[in-house]
């Protein structure tokens, strides 16, 4: 589940047709009704058990016939431990706590923001005009979310809940961070490659947390899991996470970055639909702000730059 902004806007490009079209708009929907996925297995796993079930499912059969990337162990490691146990660890636990699916896909998309509050400050980059509108905008949403629990609306969250989302996106960002600096110092290593092989990392880290964690009497409820709920681990570990990203790799590899992220904007659309429709959650008035704020902040970042190149001519 990752996306990648570019800022930098060549002067003319076609937009994506035929096949990558629909390539682009399959990933929107996978990634979308992936926080329904997780909602629903739920029900069946523990957060570590869903954890270690999906990794699994992730790894096989294709860790068997895909090579290892040509890589250091290290950048397998980093990537591995943040983005499986630290993003999806406490966004599993941010759903069970108290998180709406709907919901949780918004506030996963700040992402951008902790991205760029790490590029800042681990490899010293700059910070545009456009990204400080994005972040004064996502500040603001997050406020809307907060004064959503000063108001007693819950929206069927709680405030544990909003704060571990927001600790998954922040992890989500520290694991882009390590893609920038692997992809700096290997140039060439295959991205499918490496989610293959760094997706058996997160596995044993699940399994322990799980047996120390979980009560005893959860640790084998697995064993009575529904054929739904394991659907469901098997959408999370082939689908939305396999399959999705290559798909959206090799459209990063045929067309450029700005012409590609900005499908990411759909992905908090699904999810809200999804949630809505599908598991009827109900998304508050101060809720509805924040998203209204979150959508603009990543609006404002994607296409700041075009917009001020336009209005400059």
């Amino acid at each position: 589940m990752k996306a990648t902004l570019a800022l930098d806007t060549p002067a003319l490009q076609a937009p994506l047709m035929g096949r990558d079209l629909i390539a682009a708009l399959a990933v929107v929907v996978i990634w979308g009704l992936n926080f329904v996925a997780m909602k629903f297995s739920l029900h069946a796993f523990t957060p570590f058990q869903l954890g270690a079930a999906r990794y699994v499912f992730a790894v096989l059969p294709l860790v068997l016939i895909v090579k290892r990337p040509r890589l250091p162990v290290r950048w397998l490691l980093c990537y591995g431990l943040a983005q499986g146990v630290g993003q999806f660890g406490l966004l599993f636990v941010a759903l069970q706590a108290g998180m709406t699916a709907a919901l949780a896909s918004v506030v996963m998309q700040t992402q951008v923001f902790f991205t760029t509050l790490l590029g800042v400050l681990l490899l010293h980059e700059r910070i545009s005009k456009p990204l400080r509108v994005g972040l004064a905008l996502a500040a603001i949403g997050l406020g809307c979310f907060a004064l959503n629990f000063v108001v007693g609306a819950s929206g069927g969250t709680t405030v544990l809940g909003l704060v571990l989302n927001l600790g998954a996106a922040a992890m989500w960002g520290a694991s882009n961070i390590v893609t920038r600096r692997a992809q700096a110092a290997h140039p060439d290593y295959d991205a499918l490659q490496f989610v293959v092989w760094s997706s058996l990392v997160p596995i044993l880290p699940f399994i322990a947390m799980s047996l120390l964690f979980d009560p005893p009497a959860a640790r084998w409820q697995w064993t009575q899991a529904s054929f739904g709920a394991w659907l469901g681990v098997a959408y999370l570990g082939w689908v939305a996470t396999i399959t999705a990203y290559a798909l959206w790799t090799g459209l990063f590899k045929r067309h450029p970055a700005n012409r590609v992220a900005p499908f990411s904007l759909g992905v908090p659309v699904v999810g809200l639909a999804a949630g809505m429709g599908l598991l009827g959650e109900t998304v508050t008035p101060w809720q509805w702000a924040g998203i209204g704020f979150v959508v603009a902040a990543l609006a404002a970042v994607m296409f700041g730059n075009r917009w001020a190149s336009r209005g400059s001519r």
